[in-house]
């Protein structure tokens, strides 16, 4: 090849779009199922269109894109489908908050043109989502690119619709549900962020009807007193035992309701008496059951108060209300106190409106206690579906174990359109009344009318992603591709995802599968770490403190941002990033640097090669290598190792520490420096064949996580794709340990010349020694250590890379420097210096001293703060006690360095 294939400096915008056309056009990506019996497939967790994505969705998919180039190169059928969701309830709310900065609401629009409008953004946004997967270099099949309103998948959704209607599953029921006002939609229980907050807790006084006493409540929802059907006392409360069944006054509003008994008041919150409200708690709702009592709503869906609260209070916002109530309590003498309370309260996790518990007739899907479930439950737990890291198995059983019914039905206008029609005049609150129906000339014939009426609701978006992991692969198509793809890409291998949608995803996904395939969705599901922001806050697209991975692309290239994530990408907690900052992003910029050393250090063995040509992947023979040549071979093969088990075992920031490790210390910093004088003289086909050998391996093995860079050099590697028989690297096969590459003597014999090396440059540059040459004296305490460098090729590499002249092996003048090493002892005679010479040394390390003690003073007194020590977060603790440990060291040294020069 001629230098200029390989550029000086690596271009990634230049490198990066023609490298991946290339793979475009050479249909690089593209799946087929066939009889390969190895075969890895993975449906990508599909992005809501409500933006662009952002550095957590680029983590997701580094870890995706990885393992599936991986898998491929060890030569799986691989798949990884790609698509993105409609996003519902998240999407809808985007599209309101541009409409409203024209002051129209989508009831302004209308439901057809504000369905036009939502399509617009998710043609914009999808396609710049697709985008920026391109950018990150995934190799996806994009002919297989999924949307959850694509007329195939909506079959899907319909036909698991219909057939969980017809089962039993769905029903229609009246229950209390998290309300949100914004969307003025039911939530779920997991779309709801609880948060705490400071509040209050007031006591307010029930008189007896009979004028005999009164009891005194305590609540944090005066507002809501006047659905009130009754007070709750527990009925082990000796305090109530003889006024329960007696009539209560309500305060300001005069109507009667028991004092009655139930096991979930507690004795111990606040009087231990508890008003009943059914119509807007859940615990309340269950014990209005019991009691039989009346459920009377008193906030509407607007959050404002109803007509049954009364004229006064009739349509003032809830919180407004409460204001007005607390005075007319207080005005009346009904008010006994107020105190402070902490207290939970609900939010909306896309809009962050307070939610309000709320009396609702909606659509429900059967959940605790079914087949459905029951399944779903087993499969986790007998590891049909592994969980890593493993303590989110306990997780997910404790909360299937513990399931609610599922609200299915949504108040929006964007989404799949629930199946369901009735006829004009029927009663909408009777299940009885509706049929299901996927067009409406079916509704009429089923209702046997021709006045059909289509319910407004659509569903949870959840429940149409319950199905991507089938429903992606053609399912319930009769096609014989729709049957092959299934039948051979499902079940899929893994899910990856973030902890956030363990329940609201996950779970139903497996359910789903279970039910209506048979069989489990994937068989791993990776709970990756969350990426946070600087404050230690979750990325969000709805809360506008993500970072776009493109804006890092544009400054450091693909390849920078994928190391630099799959690095911090850890089992064992989440990792914060911090912003771009005057053009840069400290973490990203660390990895950039990387790849800039594996392009240097690749040219620099492409120049050396000359016309050296490899007769395959196999190492020279061992005989023939001298030591540091068989160290780096073994070096290679364990960093193989630990490459190939850390990519089996979702660990990628091992294999990424791993491969900075090898590439950077060992192969860079000690083998390429090693081999420089050899490659003009003896032994330079030797060197250019280890050299090259080690440099495609590498190549091999950094590919997956850095894709872009590894192809552009690869290309141009002479002989690489003769020995693979690939054109592209990306199918070049990958890298596995073998016993003939391991040479543990090397592993043990080479690094007592680096603790030499070491010894040797760092007594030169603590005691300031310039230049190069000179005599070194070496003291070994084994036999088998002095021997080898009696050996003359290790001999010169010592001199090369410690830059002396001569070596002796002898304990050396008592006067020079000192150096122990773990095996033995280093000494440089002192060179002659005059007494301005050392005059100046001395001022240099009493300036150095002063700095170390201060620097030391300032940590000593964080590392002695309690406070310091109890609210960091534990990183930064390690981190100043690490730099602490670090300035004694240094003061150590420069102490005696001082010594010796006063002396």
């Amino acid at each position: 090849m001629s230098l200029t294939e390989l550029p000086i400096r690596y271009d990634p915008q230049a490198t990066e779009a023609t490298i991946y056309a290339q793979w475009e056009a050479a249909n690089c990506f593209r799946a087929t199922a066939d009889d390969n019996p190895k075969r890895y497939c993975v449906t990508i967790p599909p992005p809501n269109i409500t933006g662009a994505l952002h550095l957590g969705h680029a983590l997701n998919h580094t870890i995706m894109d990885t393992l599936g180039r991986w898998k491929r190169m060890l030569g799986y059928n691989t798949l990884i489908l790609p698509g993105t969701d409609h996003g519902g309830i998240s999407t809808q709310s985007v599209v309101e908050k541009q409409i409203a900065k024209d002051k129209l609401t989508r009831q302004d629009l209308g439901r057809e043109k504000f369905e036009a409008r939502v399509n617009e953004w998710a043609d914009e946004y999808g396609g710049i989502i697709l985008g920026q997967l391109r950018r990150l270099g995934c190799a996806y099949d994009w002919e297989r690119t999924r949307y959850t309103l694509d007329e195939s998948y909506v079959d899907g959704i319909m036909t698991v619709f219909a057939r969980l209607y017809e089962t039993g599953y769905i029903y229609l029921g009246r229950r209390i549900v998290n309300w949100c006002p914004f969307h003025r939609s039911a939530i779920s229980d997991i779309e709801v962020e609880p948060e705490e907050e400071k509040s209050f807790l007031y006591h307010i006084r029930y008189d007896f009807s009979d004028g005999s006493g009164s009891v005194t409540v305590a609540t944090t929802r005066p507002e809501t007193m006047f659905g009130d059907s009754a007070v709750a006392v527990n009925p082990d409360d000796e305090r109530y035992t003889a006024q329960i069944g007696k009539l209560l006054c309500l305060p300001i509003v005069g109507r009667e309701i028991p004092l009655i008994a139930d096991d979930f008041a507690q004795k111990e919150f606040g009087t231990g008496a508890v008003k009943v409200t059914p119509a807007h708690d859940p615990n309340d709702f269950e014990c209005g059951l019991r009691h039989n009592l009346e459920q009377i709503v008193v906030i509407g869906e607007d959050a404002h108060m109803t007509a049954a609260a009364g004229a006064d209070y009739v349509g003032l916002d809830r919180f407004a209300a409460r204001k007005k109530v607390l005075a007319a309590l207080e005005a009346d003498g009904f008010l006994v106190r107020v105190e402070d309370h902490i207290k939970r309260v609900g939010r909306c996790d896309r809009c962050k409106t307070v939610v309000e518990p709320l009396l609702s007739r909606q659509w429900f899907c059967k959940m605790g206690g079914t087949d459905m479930v029951n399944r779903a439950i087993e499969v986790v737990r007998n590891d049909e579906v592994r969980f890593v890291p493993p303590r989110y198995k306990d997780t997910y059983l404790r909360w299937m174990e513990n399931l609610r019914d599922w609200p299915i039905s949504r108040q929006l206008w964007w989404g799949h359109r629930m199946p369901l029609w009735r006829s004009e005049g029927s009663d909408p609150g009777e299940q009885s009344s509706y049929v299901v129906a996927l067009t409406d000339a079916e509704a009429r014939q089923k209702l046997n009318s021709p006045d059909i009426i289509q319910i407004d609701d659509v569903l949870d978006t959840w429940f149409s992603s319950a199905l991507w992991p089938f429903a992606t692969l053609g399912w319930p198509a009769e096609s014989e591709q729709a049957k092959r793809d299934l039948a051979y890409y499902y079940p899929t291998d893994a899910l990856f995802t973030a902890q956030e949608i363990l329940y609201l995803w996950v779970a139903r996904m497996i359910m789903m599968g279970e039910e209506f395939i048979d069989a489990k969705p994937y068989s791993d599901v990776y709970i990756h770490a969350t990426i946070l922001d600087e404050k230690g806050h979750r990325m969000s697209k709805t809360k506008g403190n993500g970072i776009d991975p493109v804006d890092l692309i544009e400054l450091y290239g693909a390849d920078a941002v994928r190391f630099a994530l799959a690095r911090e990408a850890g089992q064992r907690q989440d990792m914060r990033i911090k912003p771009i900052k005057d053009g840069k992003q400290e973490q990203v910029e660390l990895a950039r640097n990387f790849a800039g050393k594996i392009w240097n250090a690749s040219r620099f063995v492409l120049m050396n090669l000359g016309d050296f040509r490899p007769a395959g992947r196999t190492e020279p023979p061992a005989r023939t290598l001298q030591l540091v040549d068989r160290w780096i071979i073994s070096r290679l093969n364990a960093t193989t190792k630990i490459v190939n088990d850390s990519l089996a075992t979702y660990n990628l920031d091992d294999a990424a520490r791993a491969l900075y490790e090898f590439f950077w210390d060992d192969f860079c910093d000690w083998y390429v420096e090693a081999v420089k004088p050899r490659l003009a003289g003896d032994g330079a086909d030797q060197a250019k064949a280890v050299l090259w050998f080690t440099l495609e391996s590498s190549l091999r093995l950094l590919h997956p996580i850095m894709p872009y860079l590894t192809e552009a050099i690869w290309q141009t590697v002479p002989g690489a794709k003769e020995v693979a028989g690939k054109e592209f690297l990306m199918f070049a096969q990958f890298p596995e340990p073998d016993p003939a590459y391991w040479h543990p003597d090397a592993e043990r014999d080479f690094p007592v010349l680096q603790d030499t090396v070491r010894a040797i440059r760092n007594l030169r540059a603590e005691n300031s020694i310039k230049g190069s040459g000179g005599e070194v004296f070496i003291a070994f305490n084994d036999e088998a250590n002095r021997a080898l460098l009696a050996d003359a090729d290790n001999a010169a590499l010592v001199r090369s890379l410690a830059r002396v002249e001569t070596i002796t092996l002898a304990e050396g003048p008592t006067d020079g420097y000192l150096a122990a090493t773990k095996y033995g002892t280093v000494r440089l005679p002192r060179p002659e210096v005059s007494a301005e010479e050392l005059a100046q040394e001395r001022a240099r390390i009493e300036k150095e001293l002063a700095k170390i003690e201060k620097d030391k003073a300032g940590l000593t007194v964080r590392l002695e703060n309690p406070e310091f020590l109890a609210r960091s977060p534990q990183p930064v603790v390690e981190k100043a006690r690490a730099q602490a440990a670090e300035l004694d060291e240094k003061r150590t040294k420069l102490s005696e360095r001082l010594a010796q020069i006063v002396q």
